[in-house]
């Protein structure tokens, strides 16, 4: 039933019925009741029409927001795969054209290296396709699980410490937020030499903070065109999300990609200090 079929019995189902009990009251029962009976019968009436019709509504309302809930979680879902399928189809094509270019020149090591990069991306799409939000894995759990993964596949140990409240963000900020961990593990393995890395994902009331920082060689985005334009999608994501971006430059080496949600500074200040 459209939203227009509701509003239209909105108005007319309880004009109906109690207009009409009133005219049958008055047109064919004048003497068999009596006005005080009357007013108590009507207002009986009026109770009882208003308890069912809008416990009628209510549920089909409820109904209706759940369908609007699913719908949008297919979507983000269906966005995201889409994303995955059209970066894959880029960058593979970019390796190959890479790896026809060595293999005639002879460069095995490269050609090998270039596989390696096919294979990882691979591997990596694959998993997101096998981890959608409706799994039954809590947004937690699937991020780490796609670390431990990345670890295994990069040779690079990372530090993990992610409290994210279940249901603190809709689906399409999972996907968004997923999607610029991913992007910034993938520099980190593809542009900073680094050993080690960390992520810090913490979320609570209505803040949040990411941060990811590696004992690379330090920022990342004056090394290649790669990660700059990795960084370019990180901070677009970022904007899309009404939150901040900070790319900075580690004393020790290394570097930091810090992103939080605008204006929730005592998250940042209780993240830092716990170091």
């Amino acid at each position: 039933m459209s939203y227009r079929s509701l509003r239209l019995l909105t108005v007319v189902l309880p004009t109906l019925i109690i207009g009409g009990f009133e005219y049958i009251r008055h047109e064919l029962f004048p003497d068999m009741v009596t006005m005080s009976m009357g007013n108590l019968l009507i207002t009986l009436l009026t109770l009882i029409i208003s308890y069912l019709f809008s416990l009628w509504m209510f549920r089909i309302i409820e109904r209706k927001n759940q369908q609007i809930a699913e719908e949008k979680t297919r979507g983000a879902v269906y966005e995201e795969r889409e994303r995955i399928a059209r970066e894959l189809h880029d960058h593979i094509a970019q390796i190959l054209f890479f790896l026809n270019v060595k293999m005639n020149q002879g460069k095995v090591d490269e050609a090998k290296a270039a596989i390696s990069e096919i294979d990882h991306h691979l591997r990596q799409a694959i998993f997101n396709l096998r981890s959608s939000p409706d799994e039954g894995l809590s947004y937690s759990d699937r991020l780490t699980k796609w670390l431990d993964e990345w670890s295994v596949l990069s040779g690079v140990k990372v530090s993990k410490s992610v409290r994210i409240p279940a249901g603190f963000f809709s689906t399409s900020e999972e996907v968004q937020l997923f999607a610029i961990i991913q992007e910034a593990f993938t520099n980190i393995r593809k542009h900073s030499q680094a050993s080690h890395a960390e992520i810090r994902f913490i979320a609570s009331a209505s803040s949040w903070l990411l941060e990811v920082r590696d004992n690379g060689i330090g920022p990342i985005d004056s090394h290649t065109n790669g990660s700059k334009y990795g960084l370019s999608l990180i901070k677009k994501r970022a904007d899309d999300l009404h939150a901040t971006f900070d790319f900075i430059a580690e004393d020790h080496g290394g570097a930091k990609l810090l992103i939080q949600s605008e204006g929730k500074s005592d998250v940042k200040k209780s993240s830092l200090n716990s170091r």
